[in-house]
């Protein structure tokens, strides 16, 4: 963005110590630090609360696709029936599943 090199920026000291003073620069540092702080903050939340808008967009387009896709009339059919019962697995051909494949051949 902005390519500012170390001797600009001793540059922009020097003319700022010849116009201002030696004794208000401090302050003048001060308060341009303050302002710039609040740039910063402003400029971060601006660009959260656009994050935020395109997300809310974003979620708003998602619901729509699925509205469209399964509307709440089928979605409410489909959950006044009752369930299909699901298959079970098949259980395993030894009752203890600690015992080693030793233990079974013996008997």
């Amino acid at each position: 963005m902005f390519d500012v090199g170390f001797s600009e920026l001793i540059l922009v000291a020097v003319v700022a110590l010849l116009v201002v003073g030696p004794e208000r620069l401090p302050k003048v540092a001060r308060v341009a630090g303050m302002w710039l702080a609040r740039a910063r903050r402003s400029l971060v939340a601006v660009k959260q609360e656009i994050d935020r808008e395109m997300k809310a967009g974003e979620l708003a387009e998602i619901l729509k696709q699925q509205a469209a896709a399964n509307p709440l009339e089928t979605i409410l059919e489909d959950s006044s029936k009752p369930p299909s019962p699901s298959p079970t697995p098949a259980a395993p051909a030894s009752a203890d599943p600690s015992a080693t494949p030793d233990q079974h051949s013996r008997g």
